[in-house]
């Protein structure tokens, strides 16, 4: 009687163990699930695959860093690297089309924004060139790297471009640090990018690839974030869906993280041309770039500071940068958690790589550019039909997304002083409702970040020397000529063209100007120039200055140019902008400012 007392005492243990085990399994699944509206496939059974379950990150090696071995001596992941090849784009060698194709390739360069034709003729595992300093090849890394998730977002993306990424990513990553590649559809329409897709995956040589489906068009940001949450392995590798990378490009990537978890590391990119599919270089031999902005938030790229550079011992090591162009990166995959992953309030594409960028440094983090990780991307070059929104367009109600975004990032992360010079850049700004940003300011109240004028002072402080801070606008908005009702108008063209007049229209854009209270005259980031022969033209502002010789006279209705000593006049049938004599008493001399109002911001 005993024993069977004591065999249910047993029984009735292990019951109130299994279900304390079950209730901490429901409670961590629940913890991790899957995003609402989010599918994904595995390659093998194409069956609804459970969400990941809670994980560890992996914890940082301070000091520990890669060993420079010196010339000539080989580093413990540097493959043997073969270059030679005669076929099509073999090397990243250019590849031409025969003259009979060339209605096709119109055709197929109007759905996908790049030579689609060329790209199917090319092997998906074609060679690719070694752009990377000598020193690259002589580095010793750890051997116990984190494991990446390598993400890929496309929508509608052509199937040779979207595999040779796949497959150059496969091939040229050393097995043991690949852990998965993850593909998130962005509710693709294109056929091949359905069944046949989920068929291709099931071979063997994808073991490693998984597919994850929106069950709605998020746009890139919110397909990036869930392919995060979908991926499991330590760091997470964002890339897009048209690269291809170079030998040895991940221990690189990896080996600053491995550092310190809180890195957020940038490979250099080379181009692949979007007509012949021909790989060089973007930046010149033996030099250094990093990410910088202006304070209309467009991205830009400086030249290392001296300050940084001297940090190196060697001239291929990571070094510091305030931001990057969004597209190609890593990150320790629970730091990017703990960080909010990407606000989830930005829309659609546009200033997420700022917003990383910013919490990255002023909330503990640091960022890097790793010279000895290549990776080849495509930038389009032609219009796209498979480009568009989709259903996404209708949710935004002609809002401009990026401008918001921007917003959004500039509330959250800007001290008052540097968010004026961001509404002085961009007025209409103000007008757009942001949305909620009471998470993001909690975020950064919790983790105890940093004010954003020490990023500036500390990180970023070669943005001065190229974008000073800004004076306020003294007038901005269109500029009415009084002759014709016509506003001044910089058609959308780029530097250094024209600028004439056209019908007014109240939407800004190519009709949006502003005038500081320094003279400087300016549409976007491009500054009204006139010269000797009374020729206006769109150009390039000066580097590092916010003066101009401008002056608008209320009382004259005139815009006055000191130095040339005459006045902005519309030239009465061509419309073309030129500078007279100033006469108060014709009205193509004449102007008015107005403040706008676009219809996107009225009740």
């Amino acid at each position: 009687m005993r024993v069977v007392q004591c065999r249910r005492s047993r029984v009735a243990k292990l019951c109130l163990v299994s279900v304390l085990c079950l209730t901490v399994l429901v409670i961590t699944v629940r913890h991790s699930r899957w995003p609402d509206g989010l599918t994904q496939l595995g390659p093998d059974t194409g069956q609804d695959q459970p969400g990941p379950l809670g994980r560890q990150a992996h914890v940082s090696h301070p000091g520990e860093k890669p060993i420079f071995l010196g010339e000539g001596k080989k580093g413990n992941f540097e493959p043997d690297i073969v270059t030679v090849g005669e076929a099509a784009g073999e090397n990243g060698k250019s590849h031409q089309l025969r003259v009979e194709q060339k209605q096709e390739e119109e055709k197929l360069k109007g759905v996908y924004g790049f030579n689609q034709l060329v790209s199917d003729e090319i092997s998906l595992n074609r060679t690719v060139p070694d752009q990377r300093e000598e020193e690259c090849r002589n580095w010793d890394y750890p051997t116990d790297l984190p494991t990446a998730s390598v993400i890929l977002v496309f929508h509608n993306e052509g199937w040779t471009t979207l595999f040779r990424t796949v497959n150059s990513v496969i091939n040229r990553s050393p097995p043991q640090f690949l852990h998965e590649v993850v593909l998130v559809d962005d509710k693709s329409e294109l056929e091949h990018l359905h069944q046949r897709l989920e068929d291709e995956l099931k071979k063997p040589y994808y073991a490693k690839v998984k597919l994850v489906r929106n069950q709605e068009r998020e746009g890139l940001i919110r397909a990036r974030n869930n392919g995060a949450v979908a991926a499991t392995g330590e760091v997470v590798v964002f890339l897009d869906a048209h690269c291809e990378v170079a030998y040895n490009w991940l221990p690189p990537l990896l080996a600053p993280i491995y550092e310190d978890r809180t890195t957020l590391s940038v490979p250099v990119i080379d181009g692949i041309n979007w007509d012949d599919f021909s790989i060089k270089p973007v930046y010149a031999k033996g030099s250094h770039s990093r990410g910088i902005f202006e304070w209309g938030m467009l991205y830009k790229e400086g030249t290392l500071p001296a300050k940084e550079a001297a940090k190196s011992s060697h001239h291929s090591e990571p070094y510091n940068a305030p931001t990057h162009a969004g597209g190609l990166f890593a990150i320790d995959r629970t730091w990017f958690e703990e960080l909010g992953w990407y606000d989830s309030g930005l829309w659609v594409w546009g200033a997420e790589n700022f917003e990383l960028s910013f919490k990255v440094w002023m909330c503990g983090g640091r960022s890097v550019w790793v010279p000895c990780s290549r990776v080849s991307h495509v930038y389009r070059g032609h219009s796209c039909s498979s480009c568009h929104s989709g259903t996404l367009a209708n949710k935004f109600a002609g809002v401009p997304t990026t401008l918001r975004n921007y917003k959004r990032v500039i509330e959250t992360w800007f001290d008052e002083e540097y968010k004026e010079y961001f509404y002085t850049r961009e007025p209409l700004a103000r007008l757009i409702d942001m949305g909620d940003i009471s998470a993001q300011l909690k975020l950064k109240k919790d983790k105890n970040c940093k004010s954003f004028d020490w990023f500036m002072k500390e990180v970023a402080f070669d943005v001065f020397d190229k974008y000073p801070r800004l004076p306020p606008n003294k007038f901005w908005g269109e500029m009415k000529n009084s002759a014709t009702g016509q506003c001044l108008d910089t058609y959308g063209r780029h530097p250094p063209e024209g600028v004439g007049a056209s019908g007014c229209h109240g939407g800004g854009g190519n009709q949006m100007f502003m005038l500081n209270t320094k003279g400087q005259l300016t549409s976007g980031e491009w500054c009204l120039k006139a010269d000797g022969n009374n020729e206006i033209n769109m150009a390039w502002c000066d580097t590092g200055r916010t003066d101009g010789p401008w002056e608008f006279l209320p009382d004259k209705e005139q815009m006055f140019h000191s130095k040339l000593q005459r006045c902005l006049a519309l030239h009465p049938e061509s419309s073309k902008l030129i500078m007279r004599e100033c006469d108060h008493n014709n009205s193509y001399h004449k102007w008015a400012w107005r403040t706008i109002t676009p219809h996107w911001a009225r009740s």
